[in-house]
């Protein structure tokens, strides 16, 4: 199987996890909320597939463009 690598669009703070390693999802499924500028922002499943891994925790600060998650597809 392939691998694609999900990278955070926006600088901010990681509130929820919706999808955590081992969750089936669709296009578009929610995998997880990042709050920037008091906005929950979702990074999203481009494709089908299996979350294979999930590299932040709630609470973590992340910067955009960094590796977030990654999907099996």
């Amino acid at each position: 199987m392939a691998e694609r690598k999900l990278q955070c669009e926006v600088a901010g703070k990681i509130v929820r996890i919706e999808a955590p390693a081992g969750a089936r999802v669709a296009p578009d499924d929610p995998i997880l909320i990042v709050e920037s500028m008091k906005m929950e922002i979702p990074l999203v499943a481009p494709v089908a597939g299996m979350v294979s891994g999930i590299h932040v925790a709630e609470g973590d600060e992340v910067a955009e463009g960094q590796h977030a998650a990654t999907l099996e597809i």
